[in-house]
């Protein structure tokens, strides 16, 4: 880069720095409590989350996967596993409440190879799946001394739980089925029943596992998330067809070429039109929002080989909210000195503001903690907003499907509290 390039760039960072320099705290690169230094899982906020077209997903792998749930059991503490694919994709751009079971996840693996393909054009370390079918199979598989898990399946068509169960409890290993029911064909208030909850929460398992279809069963976990018992629950969807032997999974080549979705339609004729709808879905969005957004954020990783980052931030606090002002670079690398921030902001249990009125870039990385804060502080009966959001970053969020971040900003926040209410 010419000399006169280099000395504008430096020329605007200090600009940026003394706008925000009089009330804004810059933490070390290394500031960060014990509990998100250690990855601890009390906080959603230690959570390695990036947003993938408005959904959060974790950099997590399948072992790490099961290592939460295990420690789940043992402390009895409600974990809500989704597993993303192609079809909770295109669910969540046009459902908000199936969008929202996403969002109010305890952890979000990807399951679907699409969801790893687009991750990897926008330069997210996110390179493997931790499929629904290869969990259930791990935890099954797996030799330990720890108790087996107790396990509870639910939904599935008529007999294939009974025969999954059977499968599970034919080898003492990992899984213990306790018990199985099938609903049978109907809305997800009429499986809602209080007769219903009841021996789903009598069984005593440990994770529960359903197979509704995608929307349905993420519906019912969400809307009955208070009444289960259960502490691990997950849609897992055909894992049980797999399980039950009535479907047969693709071989492990095909799975690695991203190609099981051609043996899904060998096996179930009738899924060729969800997947049909689905790609053209996909093919949309490679097209208006992938491409676009892995040029952006290319052209920033290229720019800030030249040029220095930072973040500060600043916080303001009245009666009624907390203010964080935002000031350069909201990217992976400055997420710890923001989580501090977030965190006692979080604790306060009062509405967050958060300017963004002086960010110059932001990256998927520190959407998904932006995803993380909002869960966190709707938990506590608070509400997250956005003000003054420039043309560049509200062209990010609307390339990541965070319009509804925005559109959430511009209502007053009583409203939105009566809202969700």
């Amino acid at each position: 880069m010419a000399p006169n390039r280099i000395k504008l760039a430096f020329q605007l960072q200090s600009h940026a720095q003394a706008m925000c320099e009089e009330n804004a705290v810059t933490l070390q690169e290394t500031v960060c409590t014990p509990e998100f230094a250690t990855g601890a899982p009390e906080s959603d906020l230690a959570r390695s989350v990036y947003c993938v077209l408005g959904m959060p997903i974790d950099a997590v792998n399948l072992a790490t996967v099961v290592r939460r749930m295990e420690s789940a059991a043992v402390s009895q503490a409600v974990f809500l596993i989704s597993t993303p694919n192609l079809n909770f994709l295109v669910n969540s751009l046009s459902d908000p409440e199936f969008r929202e079971s996403l969002l109010g996840s305890d952890l979000c693996p990807p399951d679907g190879f699409p969801i790893v393909c687009i991750a990897r054009l926008l330069g997210l370390p996110i390179k493997e799946r931790a499929a629904g079918a290869d969990l259930l199979d791990r935890l099954q598989s797996r030799k330990t001394s720890a108790r087996r898990l107790r396990v509870f399946l639910f939904g599935g068509a008529p007999g294939v739980a009974a025969a999954a169960a059977r499968t599970l409890n034919a080898t003492p290993n990992g899984l213990n089925c306790v018990g199985t029911l099938d609903p049978g064909f109907c809305d997800v208030s009429e499986m809602s029943q209080d007769s219903i909850i009841q021996s789903v929460n009598s069984s005593g398992a440990d994770f529960l596992v359903a197979s509704l279809g995608a929307k349905k069963g993420q519906l019912w976990l969400q809307r009955n998330h208070d009444r289960l018992t259960i502490p691990i629950r997950s849609h897992l969807g055909a894992a049980i067809n797999f399980q039950a032997g009535v479907v047969s999974r693709a071989p492990p080549a095909l799975r690695a070429w991203g190609l099981e979705w051609l043996w899904r339609i060998k096996e179930e004729r009738y899924l060729w039109t969800r997947y049909r709808d689905d790609g053209l879905v996909l093919l949309r969005l490679l097209l208006t929002r992938v491409l676009p957004l892995a040029v952006i954020f290319r052209w920033h990783r290229f720019k800030r080989k030249y040029q220095p980052d930072d973040l500060l931030v600043n916080q303001n606090d009245s009666d009624a909210t907390i203010g964080i002002a935002l000031c350069g670079f909201a990217l992976e690398g400055h997420v710890s000195k923001a989580i501090p921030f977030f965190q006692e902001a979080i604790s306060s249990g009062r509405d967050v503001t958060v300017d963004l009125s002086h960010v110059r870039q932001i990256d998927a990385r520190f959407l998904g903690l932006l995803l993380m804060l909002r869960k966190e502080l709707r938990s506590r009966g608070a509400e997250l907003t956005f003000t003054s959001v420039p043309g560049r970053i509200r062209r990010i969020f609307r390339l990541s499907e965070l319009d509804f971040l925005l559109s959430e900003s511009a209502r007053p926040a009583r409203e939105t509290l009566n809202s969700n209410s």
